[in-house]
């Protein structure tokens, strides 16, 4: 089984953005899954409204990656494809209702993100954009 997400990727200062819905206890990239036939930039534009409060700017989005792996909570077999996007906003970063918290993590709080965020983490680690 495969789901299929889109996550905006937010640096500022080294860090990377994560949210953590609520009722759980993982921080996530911000985002979600598709609905219907929307493309991933219409997902991401509407996933970081409703998460968010923000407007993103459809112009600026850009994709930086697509990162696949298994979920511990998931069963035998799943696999979490996230497509990553840049992209920017305008408004004020608040939680929504559907998230409990919102958070700047750097690199020493990766193991707080699910296997398919490590990757993503790994990789900005690697390129200097997250300290």
């Amino acid at each position: 089984m495969l789901i299929d997400t889109v996550a905006w990727v937010r640096i500022e200062g080294g860090r990377i953005l994560c949210a953590r819905p609520r009722g759980k206890e993982v921080f996530y990239i911000p985002g979600g899954k598709r609905e219907g036939a929307e493309t991933d930039r219409e997902t991401l534009l509407r996933e970081v409204g409703e998460e968010l409060a923000v407007a993103l700017d459809p112009e600026s989005v850009a994709h930086v990656g697509t990162y696949e792996a298994g979920a511990p909570d998931l069963p035998e077999g799943t696999v979490v494809r996230m497509s990553c996007y840049t992209g920017d906003y305008r408004g004020t970063l608040t939680p929504s209702a559907e998230i409990d918290e919102m958070a700047w993590f750097s690199y020493a709080d990766r193991p707080l993100v699910p296997p398919v965020d490590q990757l993503l983490f790994d990789d900005l680690k690697a390129a200097g954009s997250l300290s």
